[in-house]
């Protein structure tokens, strides 16, 4: 999973090189599921995440970012700063979804190692 979440981070910083910060959201999701998709890994882009209450299946309109091989959530941010919501929300996502790892990644910084986060579901 490490090489994974390696080779996804090295994509986020060519994306993020390439297009710097300032930018919408969907703009660093569309380049990077794309760059995702040319590195050979396999990845899926707002995929649906239903939320399941006392045993019913709930469709909420929860989507995943990207999932990159049906293991790795990337919760995608353009934001001034990462908040403990933005961390509460990923972590969820993970719960719900029964990930393990997620990428918090925040494309509104000067240096993109400063805009991402490591989030490990200890279910």
């Amino acid at each position: 999973m490490n090489n994974i979440t390696g080779k996804v981070i090295g994509i986020a910083m060519e994306v993020h090189n390439t297009l710097g910060p300032g930018l919408l959201e969907n703009a660093y999701k569309e380049c990077l599921f794309y760059k995702i998709s040319k590195s050979g890994l396999f990845v899926e882009k707002e995929k649906p995440l239903p939320l399941y209450y006392e045993e019913v299946k709930l469709d909420c309109g929860y989507r995943i970012d990207l999932l990159i091989e049906n293991k790795l959530l990337i919760e995608l941010k353009a934001v001034d700063a990462l908040n403990d919501l933005h961390l509460a929300q990923t972590l969820t996502y993970l719960r719900i979804g029964n990930y393990k790892l997620g990428l918090l990644i925040n494309f509104n910084v000067l240096k993109l190692k400063d805009g991402v986060r490591r989030v490990i579901n200890g279910y």
